[in-house]
């Protein structure tokens, strides 16, 4: 999916899940804590190394998405259970994150 940023028509937040309908019809589902240990905010990747800075340990288990913004026509901005809300997940790095079998493959 890396050569067509797709669209996303809704965003469902279930317990420690987010959900993403795409315009092209795909299903994501994502673990919160998943998409959590993944941001590549400046407060969780150092932007010069591209060095880790979040300790995945630190991320609370029952993490959950509390709310989300779109950003623009390009991103999503989660608002997380452990109050980190400055990642902004632009469509096509959340559509890389997706697990699903079509795409783990």
């Amino acid at each position: 999916m890396k050569d067509k940023i797709v669209g996303i028509n809704k965003i469902q937040i279930k317990e420690f899940q987010v959900i993403v309908l795409w315009a092209d019809g795909h299903e994501s589902i994502y673990e919160a804590k998943y998409l959590r240990i993944n941001c590549a905010c400046a407060e969780c990747v150092e932007e010069w190394s591209n060095r880790p800075l979040l300790d995945p340990a630190s991320v609370p288990a029952d993490l959950h998405a509390e709310d989300y913004l779109i950003v623009g026509k390009y991103a999503v901005q989660f608002l997380w259970s452990d109050t980190h809300f400055t990642g902004i997940y632009p469509f096509a790095m959340l559509r890389d994150l997706c697990t699903c079998e079509e795409h783990s493959g």
